[in-house]
């Protein structure tokens, strides 16, 4: 059986700054395996890894793949996300030099965008949806009241009132 599908329209809220941190990669020329498998294959490790070790901040993902291919990810803050990054032990710094050393090749390209949200700089809202997205993060709550609207769940945030 699938995931519980909420009927009722649904959002998110956080009193804390969170990440959002988009990455992927492209393939350029889906006959260059050899070249996009590896980097395609990296992913997976880090994902056990941040799961086996929550200390280090991730929170939680949701991913599509195509010939471009996308995950975003919430972090607790971009200092973890960074630390993450550099840490000599982690999978991810491996990786990393890896692809930068296979990277000679356009079959591949690899990208990422990072955004702080800071608590009343974001919304949400979620109908027909199991819980998604920031919903796993955030607080879920349904979206009556004064969390009716786009509008007014901005302008709650930013007043600390969910009521």
């Amino acid at each position: 059986m699938g995931k519980k599908v909420f009927a009722e329209r649904m959002t998110a809220r956080s009193d804390e700054s969170y990440v959002v941190f988009l990455i992927g990669m492209r393939v350029n020329n889906p006959f260059a395996i050899h070249r996009w498998f590896p980097v395609f294959l990296a992913m997976p490790k880090m994902l056990r890894e941040l799961h086996i070790h929550r200390e280090l901040g991730f929170k939680s993902y949701e991913s599509w793949f195509g010939r471009t291919s996308i995950m975003v990810q919430y972090w607790e803050s971009p200092e973890k996300l960074i630390a993450y990054a550099k840490a000599a032990d982690s999978e991810h710094l491996p990786a990393w030099r890896a692809f930068n050393r296979a990277a000679k090749s356009p079959a591949v390209g690899i990208w990422h965008e990072t955004y702080v949200i800071d608590p009343g700089k974001s919304e949400s809202v979620y109908k027909n949806m199991p819980i998604f997205g920031f919903g796993k993060v955030g607080h879920h709550t349904p979206a009556v009241g004064r969390l009716n609207s786009a509008t007014e769940r901005l302008q709650n945030s930013k007043n600390g009132s969910d009521e």
